[in-house]
């Protein structure tokens, strides 16, 4: 039976989570360990990519700040987190729209990190072919391309909207490397940081 500090509201993130409870030893044990014999005894859900899982998950174990426990599946979907696809806590299938949908918020809120297919899908929760191909049957566009539409837009408000240096909105947007923000600015959009900087009204339709 497992021992644990509960409390009615945890915060995290400016957010309040009734019914958590703080992560025990045993519960971060049981976690990296995937043991089976804990399911059913918790869930630990993930803020940062909004998925809640069973004790045995075999995806990547999450860091201890970003969790919390739920002792019910319903308590979880009831703070707005959402089923893995891998373990399937509900004992459901997550629907490939809602999977996405946890992508692209994911995405949204991690753009400037190191972003790949295969760390997506890690994160996520999936295997990199599944996710590339779900991705885009959904969105119409892969998951490379939305992270890439996502940095030019993040560009293009850095460059409107501040007077950073060209180099600081590349790392603003993940890239550290100035020459090949540069290139990858003018791939995208047909113009140079700099150029679209001074004139942002000549391409409003981008």
């Amino acid at each position: 039976m497992l021992k644990v500090e509960v409390r009615s509201i945890v915060k995290k993130e400016d957010r309040f989570y009734s019914h958590a409870e703080t992560v025990s030893e045993e519960h971060w044990l049981a976690i990296i360990s995937n043991d089976i014999s804990y399911d059913g005894q918790f869930f630990y859900a993930v803020k940062t990519t909004g998925i809640f899982c069973r004790p045995s998950c075999k995806s990547r174990p999450p860091r201890i700040e970003n969790v919390t426990i739920f002792q019910t599946a319903d308590h979880a979907l009831t703070e707005n987190f959402r089923p893995c696809k891998r373990c399937k806590p509900t004992g459901q299938r997550l629907p490939d729209h809602e999977w996405v949908a946890v992508v692209t918020e994911y995405i949204d809120r991690n753009y400037m990190d190191n972003l790949t297919l295969e760390s997506l899908a890690e994160i996520c929760h999936g295997s990199p072919y599944h996710l590339h191909r779900t991705f885009k049957r959904i969105q119409e566009i892969t998951p490379v391309e939305y992270i890439h539409m996502i940095r030019i837009k993040k560009a293009k408000e850095y460059l409107v909207e501040t007077d950073k240096s060209i180099s600081d909105v590349g790392h603003l947007i993940g890239m550290h490397n100035t020459s090949y923000f540069i290139t990858f600015f003018k791939r995208m959009t047909g113009s140079t940081p700099l150029n679209y900087r001074h004139n942002p009204k000549d391409h409003r339709s981008e």
